[in-house]
């Protein structure tokens, strides 16, 4: 019994893999500026509310944080258009 794949199959099979691992890089970011934002923000002890201007931090930072982004993966776009 044979294994070897097709190389559609091949492509398919490395084609969900990158998706996949799109998508481990999304949720690693995600965590990472929610941990940030989390600890930069949040002072009161856990509640049933978010203290004074916590929730005015939390939404600035996660904005901040995705303009940031934005404005990173543009400028790489841009460079690699030059370099092409």
């Amino acid at each position: 019994m044979s294994h070897n794949l097709s190389e559609e199959d091949q492509k398919e099979i490395n084609a969900f893999l990158d998706s996949e691992q799109s998508k481990a890089r999304v949720q690693a970011t995600v965590h990472t500026f929610t941990e940030r934002c989390w600890d930069q923000c949040v002072k009161s002890s856990i509640g049933t509310h978010f203290g004074r201007g916590e929730e005015a931090c939390l939404s600035n930072c996660v904005e901040r944080f995705l303009d940031t982004s934005l404005l990173i993966v543009k400028k790489l776009e841009s460079q690699r258009d030059l370099a092409a």
